[in-house]
């Protein structure tokens, strides 16, 4: 496994990256259904190209997660569902505390896994939103490193 930015954000990396991210959100996102899934599916592509660090985790030529940062925040944090439990989300989120001085995230509440997983790297929830960014009732935490 190699974690590396990548700076040139072609289509077909793109069309990967969105694989990656179905793959996860279909394994995590249970809240969500079908149809919503392929709605958001449609403002990835443009995430993935607007966000200033995009990080991402091959093995072999494959991309298997990546995760995207903005001024200190996690904005996504997205792993292929069977690379799961491999220790790559530990791996990634480590490389953008440590290089990228990440204290920051939001996390969707209905995703358990994801918040335990935020929780046992240091974060704490400080905030919490009943509705997600696009307005829909999907509470969402705002956590922060250390507090």
């Amino acid at each position: 496994m190699e974690i590396k930015e990548v700076k040139t954000r072609d289509s077909e990396l793109i069309k990967e990256l969105v694989k990656v991210w179905r793959s996860s959100v279909q394994a995590t996102h249970l809240f969500l259904s079908k149809e919503e899934i392929d709605a958001i599916e449609k403002f990835v592509p443009q995430a993935l190209a607007g966000v200033r660090h995009l990080l991402v985790c091959w093995d072999g030529s494959a991309p298997v997660a990546f995760m995207g940062i903005e001024d200190q925040k996690v904005e996504m944090l997205f792993v292929a569902e069977g690379m799961r439990g491999k220790g790559i989300g530990h791996k990634m989120l480590t490389l953008g505390i440590k290089d990228y001085a990440v204290n920051e995230l939001t996390v969707n509440e209905q995703n358990p896994q994801a918040v335990g997983f935020y929780e046992h790297m240091g974060f704490s929830s400080y905030k919490r939103s009943p509705l997600d960014e696009q307005g829909n009732p999907y509470p969402i935490l705002y956590m922060k490193l250390g507090k």
